[in-house]
């Protein structure tokens, strides 16, 4: 996992709704931004899938800005290709932008492992959390709740520190190129 105050990496991608390119500087002004590296295939982003509808919804308004950015190889996974992840966002009724990173250069530069995997940063764009969402797992009973994420946003809004007893992400790997 990279270092709690890392620089957040730059990119621009296309995102799979709108064409529009995305970056770091689209979310200029915002007092924290959330970074979600997902796949529509994986079995713990089905899980939580709601979930990650419900943190647009929750946060719309406030000064957080939310990109969610596939990296998975196409070629071997077409359920991960744009037109499907778009068609995941209309399903959810995600309100912020998803992304296809094809050349998998900013899933590397943030040191993505797995989907889904989180990285909040700060107003200042430096990493203050890295992990889970919360503990639910598609075989355990732990109810979805995004508690773990959701109290790092509440305190980078709050102006508080993030607590840095942090739990990696659990999914499946980054579907690589050969």
């Amino acid at each position: 996992m990279p270092a709690l105050g890392t620089p957040a990496a730059d990119f621009h991608l296309p995102d799979v709704v709108s064409g529009r390119t995305v970056g770091l500087d689209t979310f200029a002004g915002k007092q924290a931004l959330l970074v979600m590296f997902i796949s529509r295939h994986c079995p713990y982003v089905q899980h939580v899938k709601h979930e990650l509808s419900r943190l647009g919804n929750d946060y719309a308004g406030q000064p957080l800005g939310i990109v969610a950015i596939s990296s998975n190889y196409v070629v071997q996974y077409p359920e991960d290709a744009p037109g499907r992840l778009a068609e995941m966002a209309a399903e959810l009724g995600l309100n912020y932008p998803i992304c296809y990173d094809e050349s998998q250069d900013v899933a590397k530069a943030y040191d993505a492992a797995c989907t889904p995997d989180f990285f909040l940063f700060d107003a200042n764009r430096r990493l203050v959390y890295r992990g889970q969402l919360d503990g639910a797992r598609p075989r355990n009973d732990v109810p979805v709740t995004g508690v773990d994420l959701r109290a790092a946003i509440d305190a980078v809004l709050a102006g508080k520190p993030v607590n840095p007893q942090q739990r990696p992400s659990v999914g499946c790997n980054i579907k690589w190129k050969g």
